[in-house]
């Protein structure tokens, strides 16, 4: 009787691995990632990084003062090859008594696989009606094309900010009609994305580098663009400093920082500033979040013979107060 139930229950087990093994093969693929949004605590404020999704980008023939081989050389070393799929990063910082967004994604305006800020937002805990103030680094497609959807204001409540050189600059209309038409597409997106707001009295500039709520302070960064700006996040001694575009792919830019891109207005400025940004970052050891690197973009900088070594943010599920960053040296 033993040896016939022993029987019985192998044959049970080889049946429902079997059938269990069939369903699994079955399955149709996913082929679909999305990380969406992900919380860390700085001091007393609340930081979520947001994804506005990922794009394919010719990285070896973007990228200037190198050539494609240095290129294609660096990003094999991460195991990585043209086009590298690069992401969109915004990010979100609950202060306590602001909720305040720091760029706004691509939305429509830079590809089909770009577009999933709101829907991150929504996912994360928040709606988009809940945001007081939105911080531009600069208004490029990317990180404005979430403001407006159908012509109508995605954040009602809130209020844009971004450098006044950077309005004055993107939202002329005499500056787009003696641009190269390659460019008209940068000023038509800044416009349809801010003009909105600015009639609805919800667009407001910021001038010079000042505090616009307690614990967030906007710090001037001219080169990328004319007006673009950086943010200095600090909360019970903890710092984050918001990037922007002052760097655009990790694997070539943190090895060399005087690399720079087609984007760039003024490249010679904007390796500068990135420069500057990276030794004091790696000085201080503070976290850095950055729009184009790889999700969620945050992490501490390490100085590396004459570059620098970027280390992503420890994932952390637990909401407790962040710890004291190490310094970088």
């Amino acid at each position: 009787m033993k040896q016939l139930l022993r029987g019985i229950l192998i044959g049970l087990a080889v049946t429902v691995a079997a059938v269990a093994g069939s369903a699994q093969a079955k399955a149709p693929l996913a082929k679909t990632s999305q990380p969406g949004w992900y919380r860390m605590m700085l001091g007393d404020f609340e930081i979520t990084a947001l994804s506005d999704g990922t794009v394919p980008l010719p990285m070896d023939k973007l990228l200037t003062n190198t050539t494609p081989a240095k290129v294609e050389a660096a990003l094999a070393q991460v195991y990585l090859k043209a086009p590298v799929e690069t992401s969109v990063n915004t990010f979100l910082i609950n202060t306590g008594s602001k909720l305040v967004l720091i760029d706004a994604g691509a939305g429509a305006l830079f590809g089909p696989t770009l577009g999933k800020l709101v829907a991150n937002l929504k996912a994360s805990g928040y709606q988009p009606e809940q945001v007081d103030e939105i911080y531009i680094t600069h208004m490029h497609a990317d990180h404005v094309g979430n403001l407006v959807a159908n012509g109508k204001l995605v954040f009602p409540n809130a209020t844009v900010r971004a450098g006044k050189a950077e309005g004055e600059f993107w939202l002329t209309q005499a500056n787009m009609d003696k641009a190269p038409d390659a460019f008209k597409d940068f000023f038509k997106g800044a416009m349809a994305s801010l003009n909105p707001y600015v009639k609805a009295g919800k667009y407001k500039p910021i001038e010079g580098d000042v505090e616009l709520v307690p614990g967030i302070r906007a710090i001037a960064a001219p080169g990328h663009t004319p007006g673009h700006t950086i943010y200095e996040v600090q909360s019970k001694g903890q710092k984050l400093m918001v990037w922007g575009d002052l760097m655009h792919v990790a694997a070539v830019q943190f090895a060399d920082p005087s690399v720079t891109i087609q984007f760039d207005s003024d490249s010679p400025k904007a390796a500068e500033a990135r420069k500057k940004a990276y030794a004091d970052a790696a000085k201080q050891g503070y976290f850095a979040a950055v729009a184009h690197v790889s999700f969620p973009g945050i992490g501490q900088l390490r100085s590396e013979g004459t570059g620098y070594r970027w280390v992503p943010v420890n994932y952390n599920a637990n909401l407790s107060p962040s710890p004291s960053p190490s310094p970088g040296k």
